[in-house]
């Protein structure tokens, strides 16, 4: 396998990922794989199953195929979980049991990989990953993943932890540092899509939820601006050729989408619109 010297930043999105996924699994067809990885949130799922070489992985865990794989919770169990997802599911029995994860390849791949959580102490992103022992690492994955006000506060190493995209969401400064001269974005929504600020009642709620977090809930209401000050940026390195993106040309599914065509479609959009772009990546690399 030749690893290519590049970063490849992965944005989350919840199961808009399903298009990352497509594109990473043809990327894995073709034994393709850059250096460092940054995932944040469903993007740091994509990024430990393309570290782990695990080519439709993220897909089928993404994409129930039966109800034992539904991930949904319902209204009673929402009630009881304080969760819209099972998340014991997707971070404990799916990589221990029913879609097993390659914790070895993982351990000992050459890739340095980083997964994107935001310190809710903080507010601020940290950039983890764990090498050595499968809990954490599925802890870190399950605390990148965890959207505020649908799933519950993480805690890695005794830290409360929240959604990576909530203080990064497309880490292109931190590809940046580590160096590498070629950078590789995959974004989940289309080009010029833009955030909107958080409206006063949702304010109200964030501040009830986390009002023992005062530095996440700064965090939470500046996203809007932070992300679409990053877009602008990543649309300028874009027309510089710095950069590489690939993104939606059709209309993304919903963040919290649930049938399974819709799904697939996405997926399969993702799958061949790299397809389609892949000389064009490859011309980006080698240049």
């Amino acid at each position: 396998m030749d690893i290519k010297k590049a970063t490849l930043v992965l944005e989350g999105g919840a199961t808009r990922g399903v298009f990352t996924s497509g594109a990473l699994d043809y990327l894995m067809e073709k034994d393709v794989y850059l250096s460092h990885v940054i995932g944040v949130s469903a993007g740091a799922c994509n990024a430990v199953d393309y570290v782990s070489k695990q080519l439709g992985r993220t897909r089928d865990c993404m994409i129930p195929q039966d109800k034992s794989g539904n991930y949904y919770y319902g209204l009673r169990d929402f009630v009881k979980e304080r969760s819209v997802m099972n998340m014991d599911l997707i971070f404990d029995k799916f990589p221990n049991e029913t879609i097993p994860f390659d914790f070895d390849t993982y351990f000992n791949s050459e890739m340095k990989c980083e997964l994107v959580a935001t310190n809710c102490l903080t507010g601020k992103a940290e950039y983890m990953d764990d090498r050595h022992d499968k809990k954490r690492l599925m802890k870190i994955c399950r605390a990148s993943c965890s959207m505020p006000l649908l799933t519950p506060i993480v805690n890695v190493d005794h830290t409360p932890y929240l959604d990576g995209g909530l203080a990064d969401s497309v880490p292109i400064r931190r590809a940046q540092e580590i160096g590498n001269d070629k950078i590789v974005v995959i974004l989940t929504k289309n080009e010029g899509y833009r955030k909107k600020v958080v409206s006063p009642a949702m304010q109200r709620v964030y501040k009830r939820a986390y009002k023992s977090y005062p530095n996440l809930i700064r965090t939470i209401f500046r996203r809007s601006f932070e992300y679409n000050k990053t877009m602008n940026y990543l649309d300028q390195l874009e027309k510089r050729g710095e950069i590489f993106i690939l993104r939606p040309q059709v209309k993304p599914v919903s963040r919290l989408e649930k049938n399974k065509e819709t799904l697939f479609a996405f997926y399969e959009h993702g799958y061949h619109y790299m397809e389609r772009r892949f000389d064009d990546l490859m011309k980006y690399l080698e240049k």
